[in-house]
């Protein structure tokens, strides 16, 4: 499957509807090993391609048949210079009570208990043409939870406390859309493109395979 994606991806054409159609395919389990065999050069061809792809939704990271405060897990694996296992990670979301135009989420990881679960506000961009351009939604961490969360979740607390201040402070994540369960983003430090992606791979809820 991984060798699959990785010519997919390698293909000089804009070829981002096909890989979502290719994923789109596979049970979630093909999925979530194909994505977390992608290197930093192979996330960053394919955040090139979603360019050209649909506008992600907040349905895309919480269905709409989901409740409010239920957590949606995304499986992630980022570019950072960091051991193999360590590059894995979730970002779980939910929506909060009363809906509106943004989700509420943390990153958990093997380093939460060290840095910090990483709260953040998802927004779309849109009335930002810069911020467009980058892509639809976006991961915002100057922003936190102000409402309910998941029962069970962390404790929300700001990215300017403790160790969180060193890697989510002053950070905003842009996201692209792949395919119907994966999407993939880029991460800047306020205005200044990082350099480092992850790709998100949401594990199915009711109803789906």
């Amino acid at each position: 499957m991984s060798a699959e994606l990785h010519a997919l991806i390698a293909d000089p054409s804009d070829n981002i509807d096909q890989i979502g159609a290719w994923l789109d395919g596979l049970p979630h389990a093909d999925r979530l090993e194909a994505s977390r065999s992608l290197d930093r050069a192979q996330q960053r061809r394919l955040y090139e391609k979603a360019a050209k792809a649909a506008p992600l939704t907040m349905d895309d990271f919480v269905p709409a048949a989901v409740g409010d405060r239920v957590e949606v897990i995304h499986h992630g694996r980022n570019t950072l210079p960091l051991p193999g296992g360590w590059k894995l990670f979730e970002k779980r979301f939910c929506r909060p009570a009363g809906g509106g135009e943004r989700l509420f989420g943390y990153n958990e990881s093997p380093t939460r208990g060290l840095i910090g679960p990483g709260f953040f506000v998802m927004v779309p961009t849109k009335g930002n043409p810069a911020w467009e351009a980058r892509g639809s939604l976006v991961v915002d961490y100057f922003q936190v939870p102000d409402a309910p969360v998941v029962e069970g979740w962390p404790k929300v607390v700001p990215n300017t406390s403790g160790l969180q201040f060193f890697v989510y402070n002053k950070t905003r994540d842009f996201m692209r859309k792949v395919s119907t369960h994966l999407s993939i983003g880029a991460a800047y430090k306020v205005e200044d493109p990082l350099g480092h992606f992850f790709v998100l791979l949401r594990a199915p809820v009711a109803g789906e395979g």
